[in-house]
């Protein structure tokens, strides 16, 4: 009778560990699943040559003005590990805040965020942003969750803090350039650039001042 109830108990231990195991391989198939289908959303472009349409975008998504702050303070570090630091980027949907650094060097784009091609931040132009697609807390690994119409911040020592709304999510080879031209119709453009796809691909994401 004993060994019948040490059978039982040890039959329902095996059945909970079961259970058990079947719920985190679910766990794990459905996060693997929703992965797979951001990547699968942010695939809108993988020619050479990507439609870049800044024209009436103002259309085509939703803008809340930002009223730049009346500089009173220096609003940016003067550096950041003893880098020159040219601007702040904020995005709070997926909670990124980091420095950008003045000059994109081998060096420098390892610790943060770096100015890669453009004008002064928050001038007319196309400001571009190289990060790593790292998982530390000012990196750009977390990119690929933004979509059109998610807001960002761009703030700098002259211009202050000014708003812009993403347009333009899309991705590029390595070798094309075009995401980083200045023909911008008199708008202020930041352009964000990361690796994915194990560095097969560049992430692009854009976006235009509110004001």
């Amino acid at each position: 009778m004993e060994k019948t109830r040490l059978k039982i108990k040890k039959d329902k231990i095996k059945s909970k560990l079961r259970i058990a195991i079947l719920g985190i391989i679910f766990c794990i198939v459905i996060y693997a699943g929703f992965g797979f289908y951001k990547e699968k959303q942010i695939e809108l472009i993988e020619e050479e040559n990507p439609q870049i349409i800044i024209e009436n975008v103002t259309k085509e998504v939703q803008i809340n003005p930002v009223i730049p702050v009346k500089i009173e303070q220096e609003l940016v570090p003067q550096t950041y590990l003893d880098y020159e630091v040219i601007a702040k980027l904020e995005i709070p949907k997926i909670k990124l805040e980091t420095n950008v650094l003045k000059n994109y060097t081998t060096e420098g784009m390892k610790v943060c965020s770096s100015k890669f091609f453009g004008p002064e931040p928050n001038e007319i132009g196309n400001f571009c942003i190289a990060g790593h697609n790292t998982k530390r807390e000012n990196m750009f690994n977390h990119l690929i969750e933004l979509e059109k119409g998610d807001e960002l911040y761009l703030t700098d020592n002259n211009n202050g803090k000014i708003g812009y709304t993403i347009y333009n999510i899309y991705r590029v080879k390595p070798q094309n350039i075009s995401p980083i031209g200045q023909e911008t119709n008199g708008n202020k453009i930041v352009t964000l650039i990361t690796c994915v796809n194990y560095s097969k691909s560049r992430l692009i994401v854009q976006a235009i001042a509110n004001n």
